[in-house]
């Protein structure tokens, strides 16, 4: 399958891509890429090192004639999400990505496809291992454990960069140059609780969604698109004062918008017609609503063997209203920025099992203020109904800067190459930028990149004739970099 990849246009990024891919990834576990990329330093003689929490770091001299120009920072991540259908049959601590061409757009087989970030890492690697593209000093930077934490970029310490420009190569259109993104809050709602012991008389029903599109928690929020959890969740509204959660497990990672959903009450069996007929009733209006944005989305319940053990009356109620109450979506728009969402929350989320419940949010916001009045408005909807919540994983945002100069070369350029303007903006979106601009608050940065569809889930993919335009950007700027 990968041969395909490997005969695209531009070559050296596609194949760096295609090596990139057969390596397993996945967030918190990139010892085998940390270890890919020493090697792949070290082989072209390059200084080559890796930082006291796995980040790595590759420097290469500049290019006869460039040696007077400002150092260029290329920044993208190693890690990768990891998400896949349903019905694939996929291991992603032993296989890689199995991807395919589809005219022009290159794919993944049920899987996310890792452009994100690796067609970043795959153009810095092609940058690094190529003899004829001109280029000022270059420091490579592959930060780890961006899309779980950023932890890579909180760990990097200052002083190790010497770079004066940082191109981060992580944005997913390709007439938008970045200058500003959303920092984040990690919110946990757990609560144990005492199982009881499920009446005779009761029947069971399991209860499945799933069929969503799924998306970019920030990117994506604005689309108004399912999500898994707060779907399902109506579901169980509708029969609250008739039935009991056994188990539910719905969504997987923080910044994926939850595309499946599986649940399990039970009723008395006296109730059972009016608690089916509620279900149907809630379904045909959550369909209607969202049969133009999911057309693919499924909802179904049946009969299953009865629990022995449900949560009791009063939690199962409380918890069904703290989800209900609980924001998912747009919190708030920019008021300075025309259609950029300013503050939002994605409850990922949702397990109950065996005397254990947890709901996991993502809230991000380009306003701290603001990010923190929407934690607080989650943490009081969860602890009244007696949720024990904690915040963790914050990162700040980053600030544009309209004065920098990197974004005037960057911006003159695109016009000059493409003949209009490009759209210059701040995104909703984690960037590790915000971040390495703590420790590193002269550094001048902007973020740029192919169009990538679907992140963060199976649907994710690239545009072939967008990563050829993105390669010839890219070139372009280092060969017109500011002089020192």
């Amino acid at each position: 399958m990968s041969k395909a990849v490997r005969d695209l246009e531009p070559k050296i990024v596609w194949n760096h891509f295609a090596d990139l891919n057969a390596i397993p990834r996945p967030s918190k576990k990139e010892e085998r890429i940390i270890q890919f990329m020493v090697d792949f330093g070290n082989n072209l003689n390059l200084e080559t090192f890796v930082d006291k929490v796995g980040n790595v770091i590759i420097r290469k001299l500049a290019t006869k004639g460039f040696e007077n120009r400002k150092t260029v920072v290329l920044q993208s991540h190693l890690d990768m999400v990891h998400q896949k259908n349903n019905n694939t049959i996929f291991d992603f601590n032993k296989e890689g990505i199995k991807m395919l061409v589809d005219g022009d757009w290159v794919e993944a087989d049920g899987t996310t496809l890792g452009a994100d970030n690796g067609l970043g890492v795959a153009a810095i690697m092609a940058i690094l291992s190529s003899n004829n593209i001109q280029h000022p000093n270059i420091e490579a930077l592959f930060t780890i454990d961006e899309e779980t934490g950023m932890t890579g970029a909180m760990g990097l310490e200052g002083g190790i960069l010497k770079g004066d420009i940082l191109l981060n190569l992580d944005t997913e259109e390709d007439d938008e140059i970045g200058m500003g993104c959303a920092g984040g809050i990690d919110i946990t709602a757990t609560k144990t609780y005492i199982e009881e012991e499920v009446a005779k008389n009761s029947i069971a029903y399991k209860i499945e969604v799933k069929g969503l599109n799924g998306g970019h928690s920030g990117m994506d929020i604005s689309k108004g698109l399912g999500n898994a959890n707060k779907i399902m969740n109506r579901i169980h509204y509708s029969a609250i004062n008739a039935i009991n959660i056994c188990e539910i497990d719905g969504g997987s990672l923080r910044n994926a918008i939850p595309r499946e959903s599986t649940s399990i009450v039970i009723t008395d069996c006296k109730n059972n017609r009016c608690v089916e007929s509620s279900f149907l009733e809630e379904i045909d209006k959550i369909k209607e609503e969202f049969k133009t944005l999911e057309p693919n989305l499924q909802i179904s319940f049946s009969s299953v063997d009865v629990p022995k053990k449900s949560l009791n009356t009063n939690f199962s109620r409380n918890f069904i209203k703290s989800i209900y109450a609980a924001l998912n979506g747009v919190y708030r728009m920019s008021p300075d920025i025309d259609g950029l969402v300013e503050t939002s929350n994605n409850i990922a989320r949702v397990i109950v099992k065996d005397g254990a419940s947890k709901i996991g949010c993502l809230t991000r916001s380009s306003s701290e203020s603001n990010k923190l009045d929407l934690a607080n408005s989650l943490k009081s909807a969860f602890e009244l109904a007696g949720f024990d919540v904690e915040f963790s994983g914050e990162y700040p945002g980053w600030q544009p800067n309209v004065n920098s100069e990197i974004l005037e070369v960057v911006s003159n350029l695109y016009e000059k190459l493409h003949g209009e303007k490009a759209n210059v903006a701040a995104c909703h979106a984690g960037l590790e930028c915000g971040i390495l601009g703590q420790n590193y608050p002269n550094i001048d940065m902007v973020s740029f990149g192919p169009n990538i569809k679907g992140a963060h889930s199976p649907d994710e993919r690239v545009q072939i004739s967008s990563t050829q335009k993105f390669w010839k950007f890219l070139l372009e700027i280092l060969k017109n970099t500011p002089k020192k």
